[in-house]
């Protein structure tokens, strides 16, 4: 806290400082033909407020000397002008781009999405609504280069380019989302997509400024809970949807209003939905008897979000807070419970069955998170603007078996970033301290991570600077990463028949990590509308609690996990963490890029060094609850596999691009598809459970008020698999959209229908802990209508 006020007192002390207005710039933006463009957005650079053209392009907005206008406009290229108070009259003209161009928040210097010099997708708009999906992993997985864990259709969390967990930095507004996705596959990402405004997949530089350990990418979850610009009049939203493949309904609202600076944000969602049907699919039970299912048992959910905020936007100064809460029920298919048949009775094993049928585990999840944000911007100041954004997260993820807790994760977390964006000279950046604190807790059977507070301290730095039509950036970073806990020293081997926990021996654990990151990039607009942009970064990471200090069952994966501070001897774990090194990562990016006429482009080369790659690694051992660890070989059959964290040295390559063509003025065909190769060095073997490549095609037509898409998906077989694997077929799914807008005077509402996997392919996503259990979803017929006001 100490840290925080010393923050404060300094912000403070800079907020009571003035400039003086200069003037106001009139002017007028107007497309490449002439005509008048409505709604360009037009923000002062270093400044909180912006401005919309009106009908006839027109804008007037109030500057200080040698401002900079950057202009901007959906499917336009933004343009940037220099201006002085005496600057009136502007004539703005801004060329049709062949992709929707956005600003990413989370690339900190206001870059839009074709400045970008690292690799960026962007969800928004109409695209992002048709294609939110209940999780952040199955709303994204469509994209290049991404790809979905997939633990059922409520638990599914980002892969990219082959890497999840906590080598892909979850955040909401540029904070760390603060889940528990991290401790496994099962624990479900708060981050709701129906709510957000856009949702921004990046890789590379900016990674720097949100993590040094986020060495696969970072998806942000940008949502309007902080209002950032005054909002005039009130506004509104409204979605009802059906989903028949599991029979699930979702309503969604949001509000805003604002007046005189002052402004005011709601929004809420309701899901409800049963287990999800799939087409005809077998499975073996714990006998090895085979059974023949059409549903995925136990995936029902039962979710509600609230979540409202409100701020003043000034001519200098932002302040404003939200609050948010999640609490949501849903199941968690594949957690069984195994019992011993052994000697039983048919009248007793019936029993246990029955048990069995009786007892669905389930998770409930609740989240209380509070974000605040200052930020005061100066002008004719070599720093441009100050901004603060603080948050507190108390997540906890409970697992109910038999009507009562069975295993309880608890999460807070305390998260402050500064930023100082400035102006030195001709170069442009932002420089920043980053702190957080997570006290992390698992209670119960499940408990398989003992309770840790990590905490981290870092400062980063971002420049820029443009020479021509080149602008390079450099990035770097600097974090000590503290871990501490305490180990209960008991070991598990076969002589051990019962543990007495009463006379377990507490060590007191706590391990420091300096890690140090750097980047370089570049972007070359050789003409206009084409870029080549390239970047290099090289990043450490410290291990996250879960890869270090893991020591018991994970029933929902079917494993007894082991941490990399364990050593195994014999049938023996051993708590000695010596000679833990970091992972360290060398990433090199290579983009071609196409974003005018009817045809465009862009294409992503990746390859990917990293040393000390932490894995999970079958060790050829089982658990078993009476016997403990032993050999697999002629284990009982309820024994589970022993996965073991383990460093191996790695790379992962691969392509990944996304091609579109204009063919008439309504319609528009799109190629987009991936490949990733990822194996350990040495020819020591393949990654586990790297997604398959995939291919797919989409067919957009514009009818005036009907807007209508048709999408294939091609998932290759995935051969590349480890000794412990099984390969995974390939096969692909049909997806269709149909929109209908209405006319219903100043609501703007849509009609819309969805069908999911047109022809009922059954598809196993490899990635998946339980893809054998839990296939994707059937064909489903999505209803839903939304209005806008």
């Amino acid at each position: 806290m100490t840290k925080l006020t010393l923050i404060s007192s300094a912000i403070f002390s800079v907020l009571c400082s003035q400039s003086a207005l200069a003037a106001t710039v009139t002017g007028k933006v107007m497309d490449d033909k002439n005509q008048p463009i409505k709604n360009a957005s037009i923000h002062v650079h270093g400044k909180n407020q912006s401005v919309k053209s009106n009908d006839l392009g027109e804008f007037a907005i109030d500057i200080d000397a040698n401002s900079q206008l950057h202009i901007s406009k959906d499917n336009y290229i933004d343009s940037r002008i220099a201006v002085t108070e005496s600057s009136n009259n502007l004539s703005v003209s801004l060329k049709p781009t062949s992709v929707e161009t956005v600003v990413v928040y989370a690339s900190a210097l206001h870059k839009n999405s074709l400045e970008m010099i690292s690799p960026v997708s962007v969800l928004s708009g109409d695209e992002l609504r048709n294609k939110s999906k209940p999780t952040l992993g199955e709303t994204l997985k469509g994209l290049p280069g991404v790809n979905a864990s997939y633990f059922g259709p409520v638990s599914s969390s980002p892969i990219i380019r082959g890497l999840d967990g906590p080598r892909v930095k979850i955040m909401q507004n540029g904070l760390d989302a603060s889940d528990a996705s991290r401790i496994g596959p099962d624990h479900a990402t708060s981050s709701d997509s129906l709510a957000a405004e856009q949702i921004e997949v990046l890789r590379g530089p900016s990674t720097l400024l949100y993590g040094s350990g986020a060495i696969g990418g970072v998806v942000n979850v940008v949502d309007n809970r902080i209002p950032t610009s005054n909002i005039d009049e009130l506004t509104g939203a409204a979605e009802y949807s059906h989903d028949t493949v599991s029979n699930s309904n979702t309503v969604a609202a949001k509000l805003e209003t604002g007046n005189e600076g002052f402004n005011f944000h709601f929004d809420g969602t309701k899901r409800s939905g049963d287990d999800y049907q799939t087409p005809t699919f077998t499975i073996a039970d714990d006998d090895g008897d085979v059974e023949t299912e059409s549903s995925v048992e136990n995936t029902f959910i039962d979710s509600e979000t609230l979540n409202f905020g409100t701020s003043y936007v000034g001519e200098h100064l932002t302040v404003g807070f939200s609050y948010g809460s999640i609490d949501t029920d849903y199941g968690i298919p594949g957690h069984e419970h195994h019992h011993d048949h052994e000697g039983e009775t048919e009248e007793e094993h019936a029993e246990h069955e029955d048990e069995a049928a009786e007892e669905p585990v389930y998770a409930h999840l609740e989240q209380d998170r509070w974000q605040g944000l200052v930020s005061y911007a100066l002008h004719n100041n070599w720093i441009e603007t100050i901004n603060l954004r603080v948050g507190y997260t108390d997540y906890s993820h409970s697992e109910i078996e038999d009507g009562e807790i069975g295993t309880t994760f608890k999460n807070k977390t305390t998260e402050a970033r500064l930023n100082v964006e400035h102006k030195f000279a001709d170069w442009h950046g932002m420089m920043g301290y980053h702190y957080s604190d997570s006290d992390y807790d698992a209670i119960g059977e499940e408990a398989f991570t003992p309770a840790s507070v990590t905490t981290t301290n870092a400062l980063y730095l971002l420049e820029e600077r443009e020479f021509g039509d080149v602008t390079i950036e450099l990035g770097a970073r600097v974090e000590d990463y503290k871990i501490e806990s305490q180990i209960t020293a008991h070991e598990h081997s076969h002589d051990e028949v019962e543990i007495d926990h009463s006379d377990e021996e507490a060590i007191g654990y706590n391990k420091s990590f300096t890690n140090l990151s750097a980047s370089a990039g570049a972007i070359w607009q050789y003409k206009p509308g084409h870029s080549i942009a390239t970047s290099i970064s090289h990043s450490e990471r410290a291990p996250l609690s879960a890869e270090l200090l893991s020591n018991g069952l994970h029933i929902a994966t079917g494993t007894y996990e082991l941490g990399l501070g364990y050593n195994i001897e014999g049938n023996e774990a051993h708590f000695e963490p010596e000679n833990i090194k970091q992972e360290t990562s060398t990433n090199l990016d290579l983009s071609f890029r196409r974003f005018s006429g009817d045809f465009g482009y862009t294409v992503n080369f990746f390859y990917n060094d990293i040393k000390n790659f932490y894995f999970q690694e079958n060790t050829g051992l089982v658990y078993d609850e009476e016997d403990g660890l032993e050999s697999a070989i002629g284990a009982h059959d309820d024994a589970v596999a022993v996965y073991q964290f383990t460093s191996k040295d790695a790379e992962l390559y691969g392509i990944e691009f996304d091609a579109h063509y204009q063919v008439t003025p309504s319609a528009m065909v799109k190629v987009f598809g991936d490949s990733t190769r990822a194996k350990l060095k040495d020819d020591e073997g393949n990654l586990p459970r790297i997604p398959a490549n995939k291919l797919g095609s989409e067919l957009q037509y514009d009818l005036g008020d009907l807007q209508l898409t048709l999408t294939g998906t091609h998932y290759f077989d995935q051969n590349d698999v480890t000794a412990f694997e099984t390969k995974t077929d390939g096969y692909t799914l049909f997806d269709a959209q149909a929109n209908y807008q209405l006319g219903l005077g100043s609501v703007d509402a849509q009609l819309y229908i969805n069908v999911d996997n047109i022809t009922d392919e059954l598809g196993f996503v490899h990635s998946s802990f339980i893809k054998d259990k839990a296939p994707l979803p059937g064909r489903n017929f999505r209803f839903g209508i939304r209005g806008y006001f």
